[in-house]
């Protein structure tokens, strides 16, 4: 191991549970010095014979009642960065808490936690004890860079006992005067969270158990970590989801609208959207789309999204031409997100509509006197996929008929056919108030069911032959 450092990356708890053992079978200790290893770490101790007991001073505690004591010491500073008490607090004071009883509990100076920015690949100060200076200025660590850039790169403990610019990125470090650290990776599930690491003012050697008790309070700072991510991250994208969806739809005296959205009780929110407004030209668009995934970024996607197909729309294209330029721009600026969109534009007085769709689910017209049925639209790739111009398609739309777009959340069900949704769909929709047939929708659709993925409906229907 170069740089001063050792490996400490025993398995948790095996250090602390073999002293216990150890003094649990023989009421006895285990051998005084311990031996270490090649790299660094703690070597398993032979058994010894058993030697005649000395009469010693009874005032005197044994070697082995010091040796209990100090497995009873290590256990309660478990219980303390352990301690259920910390699970009311929220994740400023629980890093607070933990990092202050992590310093006392271990003997050191300084503690801090740093937080993985996985755009840029670094690690962020987020919480320091000791060490405030680090927060304050938003030190930041490549990641396989210097000390901390090692832990998370390597993802184990690493303890050094030389702090200088070979072997530290930050020089907060040398200059606050340390002269050893130990660090552990902050880790759910596999995922790389951040690092948490601890530094003494002395110089000192970290022993595994010291590594042991670190990574408790890494486990404990990284469910923390996980539980506010996930929560911040889900209420962002709800409100984020809901504040893009239109207050209001266009007043337009020959025209109807019904809508519903519906955020998924499961999996997280996604990027779903529907949309309708007219253009100065007087032309009426009505999209629904989806960017695929869960969770915050393909709701901001969403939004970037929404307003990208809205200036093509502005700017007179055509409807394949919107998508096909919302395709460019989601490829080159949003690399790795993809989006079906369904579009259409309405000429006043409406009585006919332009229709393209990419890779989204088609349409429902339902007209006085015919069964409703599925528009047959040519179907292009994904936005985001390929560079290409979908083609577009034109439906009349006379007195009273019914248009309804939506999102796949509606139709698809795990283990069922997409065919079944859609049936079913068809059965629901019929000639009526838009209102009235979103409520037929969902209660057919929906009814009771848990939703798993996002729903998002848009309905109209051509009531008169005025423009908006």
């Amino acid at each position: 191991m170069t740089g001063g450092a050792h490996d400490v990356s025993r398995p948790r708890g095996w250090q602390l549970w073999r002293v216990a053992e150890t003094v649990t079978r023989s009421g006895g200790a285990p051998s005084a010095s311990p031996e270490r290893a090649a790299d660094g770490s703690i070597a398993a101790q032979p058994a010894e014979p058993d030697e005649p007991t000395t009469a010693g001073d009874p005032d005197e505690p044994s070697e082995a009642e010091e040796r209990l004591q100090a497995t009873e010491e290590r256990l309660q500073a478990i219980s303390r960065i352990t301690d259920s008490s910390l699970g009311h607090l929220d994740v400023d004071d629980l890093f607070a808490a933990v990092l202050q009883r992590v310093v006392e509990v271990l003997d050191a100076d300084t503690a801090a936690v740093l937080l993985v920015d996985e755009s840029a690949r670094q690690l962020v100060a987020r919480a320091a004890y000791g060490l405030e200076e680090e927060v304050r200025q938003g030190v930041r660590v490549a990641i396989g860079r210097g000390f901390a850039g090692r832990v998370a790169a390597e993802r184990r403990p690493i303890a050094i006992e030389r702090v200088d610019e070979t072997t530290v990125e930050n020089p907060l470090l040398w200059q606050r005067g340390l002269k050893a650290l130990l660090g552990v990776p902050l880790q759910s599930g596999g995922r790389l969270l951040g690092v948490m690491h601890v530094g003494s003012l002395t110089e000192r050697r970290f022993s595994d158990q010291d590594a042991e008790l670190l990574g408790l309070a890494a486990d404990r700072i990284a469910a923390a970590v996980l539980t506010r991510e996930l929560g911040v991250e889900r209420s962002a994208a709800r409100v984020l989801q809901r504040s893009l969806l239109p207050t209001a739809l266009p007043a337009c005296p020959g025209i109807e609208f019904a809508t519903r959205y519906v955020p998924a009780e499961e999996g997280g929110v996604g990027g779903d959207w529907y949309d309708a407004f007219v253009v100065p030209s007087g032309d009426l668009w009505v999209m629904a789309g989806d960017v695929v995934g869960h969770g915050l970024m393909p709701a901001v996607v969403m939004g970037r999204l929404r307003s990208t197909l809205r200036s093509y729309a502005l700017e007179g294209h055509d409807p394949e031409d919107v998508l096909a330029l919302g395709s460019r721009k989601l490829a080159m600026f949003e690399p790795g997100f993809l989006a079906t969109v369904v579009c259409a534009r309405l000429e006043a007085p409406y009585d006919s509509m332009r229709i393209a769709s990419v890779g989204h689910p088609p349409p429902v017209l339902a007209a006085p006197g015919e069964a409703p049925r599925l528009l047959e639209i040519p179907v292009s790739a994904p936005l985001g996929v390929v560079d290409e111009r979908p083609l577009s398609v034109k439906f009349d739309l006379p007195l009273g008929a019914v248009f309804v777009a939506y999102t796949d959340g509606l139709v698809e069900r795990r283990g069922a056919s997409l065919d079944v949704g859609l049936q079913r769909l068809l059965g629901a929709v019929e000639v009526a108030h838009p209102e009235a047939v979103c409520r037929q929708i969902m209660g057919a659709l929906i009814g009771n069911e848990i939703a798993r993925d996002d729903i998002a409906v848009i309905a109209l229907r051509r009531v008169g032959t005025r423009s908006c």
